[in-house]
């Protein structure tokens, strides 16, 4: 039996190394593409490459610039600018790898490459729970209209649209994953855990967002990976799949846990004052209040998430308490 091959673009960012890793285990054949910004995994990468000298390639471009891809059973598009803040200073690298970037993908597969494995490729877009907007209560499903908050989701939502569309237009067979926040560890500290714990070891306060009022659901990267290949192994085509954990609480809740861990060493063990440690006079404009996504889809194809949060973050701030921050 021949070995899957796999184009997975975005492969030296978090989620994207993460989910490379699991393909390599699992004996695919990894071709990777990333233009290594200031996210990129770089070390992590280069130790898969020597790990699987065989199996992994990887190559420094820009998706909204290549002009071709390797033959392959599907590419997987990971490659987003994704930070909420940067996308609302200025946008233009989200439309560039957020929008340009998935039609040149598009483009190749459709009209420039022969290099296609039995010339049916499955295009696997990532996309993000944030495309519906926020909900107070009750959780969005996948015919949700998209109602984005904010620049970085209008550009996601956006390609997902594009991916629609092309594949009514010329018949691309397509699968959108659309997870919730992830967690994990060699995450960049623009995201809340490694930010606060980077925060912590400089001795500066954590700047709390709206008093850390905001609900966030937490998924770990490693059950949201475990999902990719679940629905590339199982479930129907040109279909949209949310991914989510059940577990949600406000990001006031989750940093005083990180804080608790931080100096006491327990999750349950609270500090006498937590005001020493958080700034709260910071607003995100356009702040979602709370993001929830029905998961019923994947989970009748069998994915249950695996991680506990609270076990999860207590090897987190162990983990990047020991990291070695170069920026």
């Amino acid at each position: 039996m021949s070995k899957q091959i796999a184009v997975v673009t975005g492969c030296a960012g978090f989620i994207g190394i993460t989910f490379t890793k699991l393909l390599l285990e699992r004996g695919w054949l990894v071709y990777g593409i990333d233009k290594f910004t200031y996210v990129a995994n770089f070390e992590e990468l280069r130790t898969l490459a020597n790990i699987y000298p065989n199996t992994f390639t990887y190559v420094t471009e820009d998706i909204k610039d290549i002009d071709r891809l390797p033959e392959c059973d599907v590419v997987f598009n990971l490659a987003a600018e994704s930070d909420v803040d940067n996308s609302i200073l200025n946008m233009d690298n989200f439309i560039d790898s957020n929008i340009s970037g998935v039609k040149n993908l598009l483009e190749i597969i459709t009209h420039r490459s022969v290099q296609i494995k039995n010339n049916k490729p499955l295009f696997f877009q990532v996309s993000t729970d944030e495309v519906y907007g926020d909900k107070e209560e009750g959780s969005f499903d996948e015919t949700a209209a998209l109602m984005p908050s904010n620049p970085y989701a209008a550009t996601k939502a956006a390609a997902d649209m594009l991916v629609e569309s092309w594949s009514r237009t010329h018949g691309l067979d397509y699968i959108i994953a659309r997870p919730s926040n992830n967690y994990g560890e060699n995450q960049y500290p623009e995201k809340l855990i490694p930010t606060v714990i980077r925060r912590l070891q400089r001795e500066q306060k954590v700047k709390l967002h709206n008093k850390g009022l905001p609900v966030r659901s937490w998924t770990h990267v490693e059950d949201t990976a475990e999902a990719f290949i679940l629905l590339y192994e199982k479930a129907c085509r040109n279909n949209i799949y949310n991914i989510q954990s059940d577990y949600e609480q406000n990001n006031f809740v989750t940093v005083t846990k990180i804080i608790n861990i931080y100096f006491m060493g327990a999750i349950n063990v609270e500090i006498p004052n937590y005001d020493e440690h958080i700034d709260y006079e910071y607003d995100r404009p356009g702040q979602d209040v709370r993001y929830s996504i029905s998961c019923e889809s994947i989970k009748n194809y069998g994915w249950t998430p695996k991680k506990n949060f609270d076990k999860e973050i207590v090897k987190l701030v162990n983990f990047y308490k020991k990291r070695k921050w170069k920026w």
